[in-house]
């Protein structure tokens, strides 16, 4: 047993006040774990510059809660069936329209132009979600409504992520009906431009679906890496110039990433 000289300075304030520290603590070990898959009592302690004879205790107190599980073969640890228990229980109780609503308001009075919140439902984009900018020159209420997927900035950010099959099907099923002269209606271009969308993590539409009117969208992820939802921002098109609005498509992408966080989104 070891002597009260052999204990870490901070043994005892571990047990009053110091419990916060323990709790920062342990959250540290779970983190290096999430991150490195596995990893043993001497690196964690190097890591977070403490006592192996601390980390050992923290890894105790995680292992009786399963939070943390050591490996029998290499005596390395890893994160434990605990783990598991509790994320399971997040992503049915995270509301999209709950979490994005910020975000959605931040958007709307840094570029000055109406920002919606767009999901997937029966082989079109609805908007369930709207913020109102200053500059914006109509009222219009779009929550609620259905919008075509290939005229949309939302809609085509949601197309280009599903897979091969399902776009063929929902396209197949909805064919590409003109909304104005400038809507893609040729299957060819329009898979052309969602590997676009794809790769560039954005999608624009320029009257496309409403003459005058411009909108840009970004994807919005959940907790396994699925998009959810879209954000757009649209304005009219004789002003609103997505592509050249300096810092507007890497703030829409910024933002479209802090919703996915919330929803419990991490980039690997």
């Amino acid at each position: 047993m070891a002597s009260n000289n052999d204990r870490e300075p901070d043994a005892d304030a571990e047990a009053g006040h110091g419990g916060v520290q323990s709790v920062d603590r342990a959250l540290a070990v779970l983190e290096i774990l999430a991150r490195d898959g596995h990893a043993g009592v001497s690196d964690i302690a190097e890591e977070m510059g403490i006592h192996k004879s601390t980390v050992s205790r923290l890894l105790g107190s995680l292992v009786s809660r399963e939070m943390v599980h050591q490996n029998s073969e290499r005596g390395k640890y890893q994160l434990g069936f605990g783990i598991l228990r509790l994320a399971s229980s997040i992503p049915g109780r995270l509301s999209l329209v709950r979490e994005a609503r910020p975000v959605l308001e931040g958007l709307a009075e840094e570029f000055k132009e109406t920002v919606n919140l767009a999901v997937l439902r029966s082989n079109y984009a609805v908007n369930v979600d709207q913020a109102m900018g200053p500059s914006t020159l109509a009222t219009y209420d779009w929550v609620g409504n259905l919008t075509p997927l290939h005229a949309t900035s939302s809609g085509k950010v949601l197309l280009a992520a599903l897979p091969a099959e399902e776009r063929d099907r929902i396209l197949t099923e909805t064919g590409l009906p003109p909304r104005t002269p400038r809507t893609i209606t040729d299957r060819k271009e329009l898979e052309t431009q969602l590997l676009d969308v794809a790769r560039d993590g954005y999608g624009v539409v320029r009257e496309e679906f409403e003459i005058g009117l411009t909108a840009v969208a970004v994807p919005v992820y959940n907790h396994l890496g699925a998009v959810i939802g879209a954000i757009s921002i649209s304005g009219p098109a004789f002003r609103f110039d997505p592509e050249t609005a300096p810092g507007l498509i890497e703030g829409l992408q910024q933002a479209g990433l802090q919703v996915s966080a919330r929803m419990g989104y991490t980039r690997r």
